[in-house]
């Protein structure tokens, strides 16, 4: 008889493993419609988050509280949230005809309100992706509250250590501290959080903002006070999804209203039958690669163009970024702030209305039909099937069908990269779904070759469609990277988008079967060098050069610039 062998799983495998956990416990809790994170119910989450142990959260398995993490996800949280025992996910309601004030955090762009001292309201409009991301963030700095309690809670009857005490008094001053009183209470935070002083010293001002400058000693105190109260009054907080949010979610509700907006445009005027070429990039590269050098190429005699890019990235640019978006919306430029709640931005041109002297593409051969472009706003996860999915279905008008005529798909934006840094360029020839069996391959119309000679690496080959950037550590990635997978890198909308375009030009046969695709990213962080995940920071200028790279590229293909 053969001896099993004892098969050992490896950490990718045990990674993996977790992720399709919380995965499956998120989907669970929001059907359930509540749970208390650190009760028994969000056992499973806590479980399974600490068994990942993601890069970005960087020490979330050991006893200090890690703070770099604490800040990532902080800026992707509403102001406040840290007060607050009830979190309550809702779709749109209404709040926004109400008296209370939205509240939109710095790094993610979710209206959110806070409904009384106790409760916030976070309004989830971007599909499940935005469930998965607020889950993990808040499991996250719940199981750091913990950690805070466990430093200063001296006795189950709640007898708290003398630096807590200290660091309570810093943390309930209304007034700005001065330089000693500063010093004295990181000298107690420190103590409290596990850290070093020059660590705590080093990122305090990073939490700071201009009304709450001391917010870092506010935030640590919030968070330590519900904690000790959850184990001395169990008095737990609670995480609660609206009945109208799981009622909605996944029906594309705010995802039809937003590509129907887009459709009523182009009809109002007269676009409807033109060749249509679809980009997902930010509100400003299409634009200002098309216009900015005519525009601001007097005012910056003797820089070159990716110089005057840098000018027009540069916060506070205001005046310049106005006069080129002046220029552009008397040239063709449709401009379409978001109605829908999806927080997708839209801009539309009608190449008809370019005069190209007076363009960056005075060779521009676009043909009697002159297309137009549609440049949407990045989506979010989940989001990007949505928005594109809702797009590329034809224009109903009454009994009336009109197919639109969409020759290309191009999609650019940030990803991690997985060998190479920051700023280094991405061409993907597949994307794989993580915690799926799911894969798409596809013919990408930009190649390496495109993209080289301009002092900026490129690699290519397939890229990973993770669940959140906040679920990835480096086994996992070391595995797809390494393994035959061979992935280059990691975002979190490229499959999304893809099975979008397949079922429409492939099985629904909606648009044409033979639409061109682009996709192209440019790193924003290594997840597998430690001290460049997205926590370390971000890309400042380093971004500017490859996205306006990219960006002329897909141009000069849709303009057919030799």
């Amino acid at each position: 008889m053969k001896e099993i062998k004892n098969i050992s799983r490896s950490r990718a495998q045990e990674s993996s493993a977790a992720i399709e956990r919380l995965y499956i416990t998120m989907r669970h809790l929001f059907n359930r419609g509540f749970y208390k994170p650190m009760g028994v119910s969000g056992e499973t989450l806590r479980e399974a988050l600490l068994e990942l142990r993601p890069e970005i959260y960087g020490s979330i398995a050991e006893e200090k509280v890690e703070l770099n993490g604490l800040l990532y996800v902080i800026e992707r949280l509403p102001v406040g949230i840290e007060e607050c025992r009830y979190i309550n996910l809702t779709s749109d309601e209404g709040y926004s005809k109400s008296h209370f004030q939205a509240i939109v955090p710095p790094k993610r762009r979710r209206n959110c309100y806070r409904i009384d001292e106790e409760q916030m309201n976070v309004e989830i409009t971007r599909g499940r992706s935005d469930i998965y991301d607020i889950l993990t963030h808040l499991t996250f700095i719940f199981i750091e509250s913990h950690k805070i309690k466990d430093r200063v809670l001296i006795d189950d009857e709640g007898r708290i250590s003398r630096d807590w005490q200290k660091l309570e008094q810093a943390a309930l001053q209304t007034k700005k501290l001065t330089q000693i009183e500063k010093e004295k209470a990181i000298s107690h935070a420190a103590n409290v959080l596990g850290r070093t002083f020059v660590e705590v010293l080093d990122i305090y001002d990073s939490f700071g903002t201009k009304e709450k400058p001391d917010r870092f000693l506010h935030l640590i105190y919030w968070l330590g006070k519900l904690a000790i109260e959850e184990v001395v009054d169990n008095n737990k907080r609670t995480i609660t999804f609206s009945p109208i949010l799981r009622e909605r979610l996944g029906h594309h509700i705010h995802g039809e209203i937003w590509a129907t907006n887009i459709k009523e445009v182009l009809k109002e005027n007269n676009l409807l039958g033109r060749p249509i070429h679809i980009i997902s990039a930010n509100m400003h590269s299409v634009m200002n690669s098309i216009f900015a050098t005519h525009v601001l190429g007097p005012k910056f005699k003797g820089k070159s163009d990716f110089d005057i890019f840098e000018e027009l990235s540069r916060q506070g640019a205001h005046d310049v970024r106005d006069k080129v978006e002046e220029f552009a919306l008397k040239h063709g430029m449709i401009s379409l702030p978001d109605q829908s709640g999806t927080n997708i931005d839209v801009q539309i041109f009608d190449t008809s209305k370019i005069d190209w002297i007076k363009s960056a593409f005075p060779n521009a051969k676009v043909g009697k039909d002159n297309p137009v472009i549609i440049v949407m706003d990045y989506a979010f996860g989940e989001q990007a099937y949505e928005t594109i999915d809702e797009l590329l279905k034809p224009y109903k008008n009454g009994k009336e069908k009109t197919l639109l005529n969409v020759e290309s798909v191009s999609i650019m934006g940030k990803a991690g990269i997985l060998e190479g840094g920051k700023g280094d360029i991405m061409i993907p020839n597949a994307h794989i779904n993580e915690g799926t069996a799911d894969n798409y391959f596809f013919e990408n119309e930009l190649t390496a070759e495109m993209l080289e000679g301009n002092g900026i690496p490129v690699f290519a080959g397939p890229m990973i469609t993770v669940l959140g950037t906040s679920l990835q550590n480096k086994d996992l990635l070391k595995f797809f990277h390494e393994s035959t997978w061979s992935v280059i890198g990691l975002e979190m909308e490229g499959a999304y988008y893809q099975k979008a375009i397949q079922s429409a030009s492939k099985i629904r046969k909606s648009i044409s079967p033979n639409v061109k695709v682009r996709y192209a990213y440019y790193a924003s962080d290594n997840p597998l060098e430690t001290g460049s995940t997205l926590a370390s920071g971000g890309l400042g200028t380093t971004g500017v050069k490859p996205t306006y790279l990219i960006t002329i590229k897909i141009l000069e293909q849709i303009f057919n610039v030799k």
